[in-house]
């Protein structure tokens, strides 16, 4: 591993550097680690912009969308004058500004079950920033196909949870074993969402990230962290693999993507 740093690097980076849990040595892996970062919006904002600052050396951008002025309440990576402009290219700015030491990658495509795979594959984890059950199940699946720890947020109204998803299990299946039928959760352009709700989540995120890169601390593997904002209260409930699960059981019957091919 190579921890050679530039005298601007040490800088940017001291008060990490400064942390037994991270010093020279955990920077360096930051700085060799490859994140994906799959929406670049509510969730993902926050949490591109703190592993680019945080010094992940490549980050990879997924989000069809541009920038609208209805997402300017919570996605802080994009401003006004963003406003048309394609979410990755916005978001990548935004992270370069901050770092310009980041290789950012965009994507301004679709998630599907033809590009799942080759996405997620060049990368050593994956970040869930969507905001629709069809792409979480579909990145789900594809994270445990190919072996890839995947942190996932969801946030609704003054409300958020985060888990962490290891390759050997539980997965995201163990805890939501089918997709809800469409309209019976609504999403936040039905029911609404405090902006600052996604900011926490999707920092939550960003250090979950960090912590797996890093090898430091309690994972949210198996575990479930739910935040209340209007109660100021985060609990957390374990969830087991299921030995039944159709993706990461002991027979398990999901292979490949090919059931979000549709």
């Amino acid at each position: 591993m190579d921890l050679d740093f530039s005298e601007p690097e040490i800088q940017r980076y001291a008060r990490h550097i400064l942390l037994d849990e991270v010093g020279g040595a955990g920077q360096a892996r930051l700085r060799d680690a490859r994140v994906l970062i799959v929406g670049a919006g509510g969730l993902g904002s926050p949490a591109l912009l703190y592993l680019a600052a945080a010094g992940i050396g490549t980050i990879g951008i997924v989000d069809p969308d541009v920038v609208t002025l209805s997402n300017l309440q919570r996605q802080i990576a994009h401003g006004t004058p963003d406003l048309g402009t394609a979410k990755t290219i916005s978001a990548a700015h935004a992270a370069h500004r901050i770092n310009p030491h980041v290789t950012l990658h965009t994507h301004p495509v679709r998630l599907t079950a033809a590009n799942a795979l080759p996405l997620i594959s060049t990368h050593d984890i994956v970040c869930d920033g969507t905001d629709n059950f069809a792409a979480r199940y579909l990145l789900a699946d594809a994270c445990h196909l190919a072996r890839k720890t995947l942190i996932s947020a969801a946030v609704l109204r003054f409300e958020a949870q985060l888990a962490t998803f290891r390759p050997e299990g539980p997965c995201y299946r163990c805890l939501y074993p089918t997709r809800p039928p469409d309209g019976l959760i609504p999403s936040c352009a039905e029911a609404g969402v405090l902006g600052a709700v996604t900011g926490v989540a999707g920092t939550l995120q960003a250090t979950e990230v960090l912590k797996e890169i890093l090898g430091i601390g309690e994972s949210l593997a198996g575990r479930l962290l739910l935040w209340d904002a209007l109660a100021a209260r985060f609990r957390t409930m374990n969830f087991p693999r299921d030995p039944r699960c159709p993706l990461c059981g002991d027979t398990p019957t999901i292979r490949d993507l090919s059931a979000h091919a549709v």
